[in-house]
């Protein structure tokens, strides 16, 4: 699978409301048949900062995402909302979940 996780710094003004401004991008990429998460968490740290963690089947649906619609669109609406360029680490690893952190296992938990 393709693992991407990319930090979007967002300005200030719009920091509280970035779930609601990325909301139609998300939702299209969730529907992508070969998207397996896309999922935003907010820094604990700095509340301009969302972190993205994304996984696409394979290179193909990876392709299809930056080619699609909804990507272009984003690519035109969501900068104005940014402080600076986002941050991204893309790489491609095998499998198509998660696995368990097994030094943090909860008993009798799956």
């Amino acid at each position: 699978m393709i693992f991407i996780t990319a930090k979007f710094r967002v300005r200030t003004e719009d920091a509280d409301r970035w779930p609601q401004i990325a909301a139609e991008f998300t939702t299209a990429t969730r529907a992508e048949p070969g998207c397996l998460w896309f999922d935003w968490s907010r820094s604990l740290d700095d509340p301009t900062e969302y972190v993205l963690v994304e996984a696409f089947r394979d290179d193909k649906a990876g392709a299809a995402h930056v080619r699609s619609a909804h990507f272009r669109e984003a690519q035109r609406t969501l900068p104005p909302h940014l402080a600076e360029t986002p941050r991204i680490v893309n790489t491609t690893v095998p499998g198509e979940d998660w696995s368990r952190l097994g030094e943090m296992a909860v008993p009798g938990g799956s």
